[in-house]
């Protein structure tokens, strides 16, 4: 476990996973074996979004990929870079090819092994600044290899009538729950605020996107995300990548509470 501090804010990390983001005393993220889902936070790449109606597959440049929802990424383990007081790295590597044993298989999958024709690094890096927690994603591989990148915390409920703000919209939590496992999108959008028994804004910068997801009353995924998956066919997929053309993509996520 990695601990972050800084004035009255702490921050735990587990293996790369935000699993409690506290100030004041006040948790604002999910907790492992609470009702909803199994884990705190996680990344979405090389894909976003399900692919079982497209066989398991996508279509890339280098022909078609297997993979399974929301990419493979999330199937590595990460290792830790750097620490200090309030700062962590963390970082996933993979080599084009290498299959990837799926998790979801066989119960929920009938693919077993998952595999990318990119080599790829992926960096995850926590810096504690006081009521903020900001969260920078730096990918570095192949050129022009294809990707989408989506960020997946769950933020602790408090409350019975917790309300999501982005710009002039608000939204209750039904609103979310109704949406079902599609996610409620909000699109075209850099900030959404989560007004509960506490005030935390999620900033996020190079996605565009958010979509929020919930199937119980004590917890709510909001999701920055750089392409909506179902805004498409899953067969056409594809159409949601962008591409890395440059010598790295960054993208960053501000978690920023309200005293």
């Amino acid at each position: 476990m990695v601990k972050l501090n800084s004035g009255n804010s702490t921050v735990n990390i587990e293996a790369g996973e935000l699993v409690g983001f506290v100030h004041d005393g006040h948790e604002y993220i999910h907790q492992k074996g609470s009702p909803g889902w199994g884990s705190s936070d996680t990344e979405m790449f090389p894909i976003v979004g399900p692919v079982n109606e497209a066989n398991f597959a996508v279509q890339v440049p280098r022909g078609s990929s297997v993979q399974d929802q929301h990419g493979l990424l999330r199937l590595l383990e990460y290792k830790l870079v750097d620490s200090t007081k309030n700062k962590a790295i963390f970082r996933k590597a993979y080599t084009a090819g290498t299959p990837v044993k799926n998790a979801k298989y066989p119960e929920k999958s009938p693919k077993q092994w998952l595999m990318w024709p990119y080599s790829f690094q992926f960096e995850k890096t926590y810096e504690l600044q006081g009521k903020k927690l900001e969260i920078t994603f730096t990918i570095t591989g192949e050129h022009d290899m294809p990707f989408m990148l989506g960020y997946h915390p769950a933020f602790k409920l408090h409350s019975a009538d917790p309300l999501i703000i982005a710009g002039e919209r608000q939204i209750e939590l039904k609103e979310v729950m109704e949406s079902g496992s599609r996610a409620l999108p909000i699109l075209e959008t850099d900030s959404i605020t989560l007004r509960d028994q506490r005030t935390i804004t999620i900033e996020a910068e190079g996605f565009g996107n958010f979509m929020c997801w919930t199937e119980v009353p004590n917890m709510v995924c909001i999701e920055p995300v750089s392409f909506y998956p179902y805004a498409v066919e899953q067969r056409e997929l594809h159409l949601g990548f962008q591409y890395l053309n440059a010598k790295e993509a960054v993208f960053k996520v501000r978690l920023k509470v309200e005293a």
